[in-house]
């Protein structure tokens, strides 16, 4: 089974948005986490809009990357430029990949327009990850 880290700099939006998406759509065929460089907790307005999408991510944690120093991972993916410049080392042959997602927990204005936000940022994680098992782990 390949295993996946999607690595983010709090590890409370972007890379959990991500890690729900990536499970979602591996189907079981994957082994995926989530890390950041620091830990700021799950962020509610992240559990509430993948429950929108009907995916439930109300059990995640927030982990710091050194938790995962042991794992031999497949891929790596940096989901913001913090996060892969600061990313560490990782003595393994992992694929990486890298997107700068806008950080919705940095929205502003009313209610409405910070829960467009999340679902605006949402919908482009989610377009990523479809794609990315399509291109690395399903095979044709």
């Amino acid at each position: 089974m390949k295993k996946i880290l999607v690595l983010c700099t709090g590890n409370s939006c972007r890379s959990q948005l991500a890690e729900g998406y990536l499970r979602y759509f591996a189907k079981g065929s994957a082994a995926v986490y989530s890390a950041g460089i620091e830990t700021h907790g799950v962020n509610p307005k992240a559990i509430a809009t993948m429950a929108a999408d009907a995916v439930d991510i109300s059990g995640h944690t927030s982990n710091n990357i050194d938790e995962y120093k042991n794992i031999d991972f497949d891929y790596v993916i940096t989901v913001c430029d913090n996060a892969k410049e600061n990313c560490p080392f990782f003595p393994s042959e992992a694929k990486k990949f890298h997107y700068n997602f806008p950080d919705p927990a940095k929205a502003r204005g009313t209610e409405e327009e910070i829960v467009a936000e999340f679902n605006r940022v949402r919908d482009l994680i989610k377009g990523y990850c479809h794609r990315f098992i399509k291109e690395n782990l399903i095979q044709n």
